[in-house]
């Protein structure tokens, strides 16, 4: 054979396998000549998904309509293969040789075009970094990461999720199929396999890779009776695989981005996300400066507005950037506004110290809310009971306590959950960027929404008084923390004298007026603002 034959073909062999194949996120202008229609969603959103928005009164929009197909085959005719497509930004992920971005950027309905990652398919693999959680410590009872949000009271009432769905994304959930205190979710037919997706094999498998994501399911759905008890076992359950456990490129976001619409569409009421984006991408060009957590930069910020938008409720770890004293503000997704971003804390109500602080770019209180995330109960892969620490597990416990909440209080939307639940913690109306709104509860929830519906500033009832108790109920308990209350004769004596301290906990006082004769009275509420009378009567 001739020898420049045979180096020619060496050559040609050569610069075709050192072409560079790379994921790109190619973004489309518009939706023009789509075959579906806002009008007739039923063709391209499920029938737990129309439901949502309805019930939630949720318009549907353009960016719920699926993408252009005729796009989507003129992407492919350039010789790149479409892995996956998002409705909400318009694009699809695609796999290609470098040089068909050019090609792909030439085509008129084509915005942009993003590199996301390197190679055909991500690599998986086990844990080479840690995200929002940290030490494993000694084994522990779950007792306290309830009480703390009165998610023992909520067991007892009945509300342990049941009904809700919950869809958690992390990096695997190894062993949890096998191990003991997830075997009821499967045994009751609540874990929907279908649903459950693994972005990055490409297929329903969820569990191997990683155990971060079965200890963070397990503070939601474990149980072992006498030894474990998740905060809301009872519910229904979907599991996502979207983080890259060895490497960390763009492309992660938007694997988040992917299992937040698919969640979308299956009937997902809950989102928990112990992930978090800011610096330390592998590309030092991917990361993100501290102007850009500004709840509308971020590609994973975009996805959690998008899914709250959608009527589902976000719950994120807040991140474990406390330590870090050149990263004062709060991390993607935990900026976005309408997600409940959780800190951490410790059982003696201290903030952890790696629990990241806020507030946002744009000066919003972060975190939201926090809950023990210092010594939180899990279950390992292997079913070994032990404890965790980090944000990563104090958001599942909001997470439960959500689900309860919205289990007893079903006619809630999202969004109004999320304001119950940040406004009545206790630090509900002083909030800061180390705690947030505080520690939210089970009890005070509850109160929250009965006192929503009061119109008066503050009820004094039954007047007249029959049965020797006269009830205050103030309207907003949080403004009456140091309160005195007072009943005087029509003489100006003063006949009954209590220090009251309201709260979200404590809505209101029942006064034992026994010891008075029946009559005429005056009765006084004093706080710190203002003095309230009114005219009573005892039979």
């Amino acid at each position: 054979m001739d020898r420049r034959f045979v180096l020619w073909i060496f050559i040609l062999s050569t610069s075709v396998g050192f072409a560079q194949v790379n994921q790109y996120m190619v973004f489309f202008t518009d939706k023009t000549g789509t075959p579906h229609s806002i009008s007739n969603p039923a063709t391209y959103l499920s029938a737990k998904a129309i439901q949502r928005r309805v019930t939630q009164q949720i318009a549907i929009e353009e960016n719920d309509l699926p993408v252009n197909p005729v796009y989507i085959q003129d992407i492919k005719n350039t010789g790149a293969s479409v892995i996956y497509k998002s409705k909400w930004l318009n694009g699809v992920l695609v796999s290609c040789d470098e040089t068909l971005v050019p090609v792909m950027e030439a085509l008129p309905q084509v915005r942009s075009v993003e590199y996301v990652a390197p190679g055909a398919h991500a690599s998986a693999g086990g844990r080479k970094k840690s995200k929002n959680d940290t030490e494993y410590l000694k084994q522990a009872s779950t007792d306290t990461q309830l009480y703390m949000l009165g998610m023992d009271a909520m067991h007892a009432d009945g509300y342990r999720g049941d009904g809700i769905t919950i869809a958690v994304f992390d990096g695997g959930f190894l062993g949890a199929d096998q191990t003991p205190p997830f075997a009821h979710i499967f045994s009751e037919n609540r874990f929907n396999a279908s649903a459950s997706y693994n972005f990055i094999q490409r297929n329903n498998n969820v569990f191997l890779y990683d155990d971060h994501g079965t200890r963070v399911w397990s503070v939601i759905a474990g149980y072992a009776d006498g030894s474990f008890v998740g905060g809301a076992y009872k519910a229904n359950f979907q599991l996502y695989v979207t983080e890259v456990v060895p490497t960390e490129y763009r492309i992660e976001e938007y694997y988040w981005l992917f299992a937040a619409e698919r969640a979308d569409s299956a009937g997902v009421d809950i989102i928990n996300s112990s992930l978090g984006y800011n610096i330390g991408f592998d590309d030092p060009s991917m990361d993100y400066s501290k102007s850009e957590m500004d709840g509308k930069t971020a590609v994973v910020t975009r996805a959690a507005q998008f899914a709250s938008d959608k009527g589902m409720l976000v719950v994120v770890s807040a991140g474990n950037e406390g330590l870090d004293a050149s990263w004062r503000i709060i991390t993607a997704p935990a900026d976005a506004k309408d997600v409940l971003a959780v800190g951490s804390i410790n059982s003696f109500m201290v903030r952890s110290p790696t629990s990241s602080i806020g507030p946002t770019a744009d000066e919003r209180i972060k975190p939201d809310v926090v809950a023990l995330g210092s010594g939180t109960s899990v279950v390992r892969a292997n079913g070994t009971i032990t404890t965790g620490s980090g944000t990563s597990f104090s958001a599942p416990l909001v997470t439960s306590l959500a689900a309860g909440i919205w289990q007893h209080k079903t006619t809630l939307t999202n969004k109004e959950l999320l304001r119950v639940i940040r406004e009545s913690a206790s630090m509900g109306t002083n909030p800061d960027n180390f705690l947030g709104h505080g520690l939210p509860g089970y009890l005070a929830a509850l109160n929250y929404i009965e006192l929503a519906g009061q119109q008066e500033l503050i009820a004094v009832f039954p007047n007249p008084v029959v049965n020797n108790s006269l009830s205050i109920r103030p309207k907003k308990p949080e403004d009456f923390d140091a309160t005195v209350v007072s009943i005087m004769s029509t003489q100006g004596q003063r006949v009954f004298e209590q220090k009251v301290e309201f709260g979200w906990s404590n809505i209101q006082f029942n006064a034992d007026i026994s010891a008075l004769s029946a009559g005429i009275y005056i009765l006084q509420v004093v706080n710190r603002q203002a003095r309230y009378s009114w005219r009573i009567v005892k039979y």
